[in-house]
């Protein structure tokens, strides 16, 4: 948001779209073509009503870019004065059709290339989760996306997770590799000796098993920490 833009919110009591002419106003240049929209205008366009760039530009003033939007909860967005319950909804809603859409692109075997990618799929879902949830996502043997699962909720401890759950959709998908994940619902995604421990459990049972465990994430809000990358559980150069 530009100091400029700034200024005409609290200079101007009326709200900004009064000043766009039919043209350069959301929706009509959403249904001219919304690749060509600017992230502020599409925003406005979900939220809708006279004071929706007003809004559009306070959302980009307090989470930066779109990937903290996609992170927050719902309670968070809706913060933001002007919002509320019905429209955070809405914008949590295009966020979770954005998600899942890419999800479906995996069908075109979606590659995995860095912890990143995998960061990227998950943190929406599961950087505010109340519980941890462990994920198990299922690649081929050019780290392509077969599919994941949900394979435990609840205290991430080595002694409750028997590791022949976590491959055993591996097995029956006849993978190359698998890749876990699971959330910290403090927010913080330091590893604890819990994760170090169930990670190097997957590693041995994985190799003897000739399914490779790529890495194993942990996610945070709006962090995550990739074992892989930080040698814990491994002894192998990261992804």
């Amino acid at each position: 948001m530009s100091q400029l833009q700034f200024q005409l919110i609290k200079k101007y009591p009326t709200p900004l779209l009064r000043y766009l002419p039919l043209r350069e106003r959301p929706a009509y240049r959403v249904t001219q073509g919304a690749q060509h929209c600017n992230l502020v205008e599409l925003l406005a366009a979900i939220v809708g009503g006279h004071r929706q760039m007003d809004i559009a530009y306070a959302l980009m003033e307090r989470f930066e870019d779109i990937t903290e939007v996609a992170q927050a909860s719902a309670q968070e967005i809706a913060q933001i004065h002007g919002l509320g319950d019905a429209k955070a909804a809405a914008l949590k809603a295009a966020m979770e059709l954005g998600r899942r859409l890419l999800l479906a692109e995996a069908g075109e075997k979606l590659q995995v290339r860095s912890p990143s990618d995998v960061a990227q799929l998950l943190m929406a879902e599961m950087a505010h989760l109340e519980q941890e949830h462990f994920r198990v996502l299922y690649l081929d043997t050019r780290n392509r996306l077969l599919g994941s699962e949900t394979v435990y909720v609840g205290s991430l401890n080595s002694s409750h997770i028997r590791v022949a759950e976590v491959f055993r959709d591996a097995v029956r998908r006849n993978c190359a590799a698998i890749i876990a994940a699971h959330n910290h619902p403090s927010g913080d995604p330091s590893p604890s000796p819990e994760d170090v421990e169930v990670t190097r459990q997957l590693v041995e049972v994985g190799n003897l098993i000739d399914i490779q465990v790529l890495d194993h994430l942990i996610i945070g809000q709006r962090r995550f920490v990739s074992l892989r990358e930080r040698g814990l559980g491994f002894g192998e150069p990261a992804l």
